[in-house]
């Protein structure tokens, strides 16, 4: 998985559950439904109108049309049912109506459409054959709108009474206004198809709510309700997800039972050993620069689950891969970052194992702008508690980490210290300076012997964009073989990139301007 398609900007729309009782998802999805139902009104209503207008054009050129209307009211009608369709079709397309809202005015539609019917049906009826219709479209759109707009079966049944008694309280105007004659026989003929309508659309309604409560339900993960999914790996998923009391967004990692497959009971243990691990060990974690964990746990399905912040920015793989390479003294404030949450983890005995582009995540955090998050510590080694590393399930191809920001002591399966991670941190800055990785190869078995035997050329020869020669020799020792001849702390690699911010320094109106072209609130 892909860890920069976790974090997105926070643009749902509060809460999993809306104020209708359904999951918010489910409603979003009538939106769009609405819409094209407000579009075949619109079409519908919009030829009706044409037509019209071209028999008056051709009346005021003196040719004969035929017989014109004895009523204004089939006209009338049309045009409300048009500017309705418009307005429906307006509300679907602004973000600022949410769910809940839009399916109440689209339940208001529903009734005005009906009346209208019911008003216009029986009179062009009437007088083009002399009788009235045992049947309208009544009866289908109140059958039909609890699948277009799911609420609540009470609100169904009360909304589909409403549009049912628009048949009755149709023939009643019409009578009224003396433009048809109606028989008590007319009032029951026009009462019972709506009513049979009535039935199936408040059955309809329970399903689609009880089936999206056990959608809700098979959503919550301890006090959150899961939203939106953000990314799927071979090995988990991650959601946007809130916090059911206090509504706060949140991005929540997890690992259900059908990605075990035929997993063993001892593997899936393992798996949990492992889930808990880094759960345990990201929440040790005080930097500001390490992704804050909120809760873990186990599911009643036996999904694995912890809650993250939920961040907004990008991270560095598809910063650099989307503008290129980046100035040096941006590099060097980014990498400060980077190198803080790893002294801490280090200092706590962690090895994060897996720093790469990915698992950067540079974001807009409350008034900071280029602040670094360091995600994804589901490879962590705790050297006073390891787990069985020979297990399938914490090994994969007998190395761990990414092999293109792989130190050579992981790609020989020889152990590593934290001092793999400061290698990493070399492959970080020669990606964030020239847009390369320090290796290429069309396999991974390649890239790993690359980084085993091989020496790395120099950034400055790879990029047009100016480094520093104290940077670009920092670099290379990150990159050296040995790793005794490698910086031997996080915190040593980040003096030696404090010593470069002398010559320059990333200043707060660059990001500023950065994020306001690139990301702008």
């Amino acid at each position: 998985m892909d860890p920069h398609s976790y974090f997105l900007p926070d643009t749902r729309p509060s809460g999993a559950s809306s104020s209708l009782g359904l999951p918010v998802e489910l409603l979003e999805k009538s939106r769009r439904r609405l819409r094209i139902l407000g579009i075949l009104v619109l079409v519908a209503t919009g030829a009706d109108l044409l037509q019209t207008f071209v028999a008056f054009a051709l009346v005021l050129l003196g040719h004969d049309v035929g017989e014109p209307p004895s009523s204004a009211i089939p006209f009338t009608g049309t045009v409300v049912s048009f500017l309705a369709a418009l307005g429906v079709i307006l509300l679907t397309r602004s973000r600022r109506v949410g769910a809940p809202r839009l399916v109440t005015l689209g339940q208001g539609f529903e009734v005005l459409l009906c009346l209208i019917i019911a008003v216009t049906n029986p009179l062009s009826r009437y007088e083009a054959v002399g009788s009235l219709p045992t049947m309208t479209w009544v009866t289908p759109i109140i059958i039909l709108f609890p699948l277009i707009a799911p609420s609540p079966p009470r609100r169904t049944l009360v909304t589909a009474l409403l549009a049912a008694a628009t048949r009755p309280l149709g023939l009643w105007l019409l009578g009224t206004l003396g433009h048809l004659p109606v028989k008590v026989d007319d009032y029951a003929a026009a009462v019972f198809s709506p009513m049979i309508a009535v039935v199936f659309a408040t059955f309809g309604a329970r399903a689609v709510y009880d089936l999206g409560m056990d959608v809700a339900r098979a959503r919550r993960m301890g006090s959150y309700e899961l939203e939106t999914l953000l990314g799927r790996g071979g090995m988990g998923e991650v959601w946007r997800a809130r916090h059911r009391l206090l509504a706060r967004p949140a991005a929540i990692k997890l690992i259900r039972p059908e990605f075990l497959g035929g997993a063993s009971e001892r593997e899936r243990q393992v798996m949990r050993q492992r889930f808990e691990r880094e759960a345990k060990a990201t929440a040790a974690l005080r930097s500001p620069h390490s992704v804050e964990l909120f809760d873990y746990g186990v599911s009643g399905d036996g999904t694995f689950y912890y809650v993250m912040e939920l961040l907004e920015g990008v991270d560095a793989q598809a910063l650099v891969a989307g503008d290129g390479p980046l100035p040096w003294p941006r590099a060097v404030f980014l990498l400060r970052q980077v190198c803080h949450s790893l002294a801490e983890a280090h200092e706590g005995g962690l090895v994060h194992r897996d720093i790469k582009p990915a698992n950067v995540f540079v974001c807009r955090y409350g008034l900071d702008l280029d602040f670094v998050k360091v995600l994804d510590f589901g490879l962590v080694k705790q050297a006073a508690t390891p787990l069985d590393d020979t297990d399938p399930l914490t090994v994969q191809g007998g190395v761990q980490g990414t092999p293109a920001f792989m130190a050579p002591e992981q790609a020989l399966g020889k152990g590593d210290d934290a001092r793999a991670d400061l290698y990493a941190v070399g492959c970080l800055a020669y990606w964030m300076l020239t847009g390369q990785t320090v290796f290429t190869g069309e396999t991974a078995m390649e890239l790993l012997v690359q980084h085993a035997r091989s020496a790395p050329a120099a950034p400055s020869t790879r990029t047009e964009l100016p480094i520093p020669p104290a940077l670009e020799a920092l670099v290379m020792a990150c990159l050296e073989k040995d790793p005794a001849a490698r910086p031997q702390t996080a915190g040593a690699v980040d003096a030696a990139l404090a010593d470069c911010e002398r010559e320059e320094r990333w200043t707060p109106a660059q990001a500023r301007r950065w994020w306001d072209t690139h990301h702008p609130v």
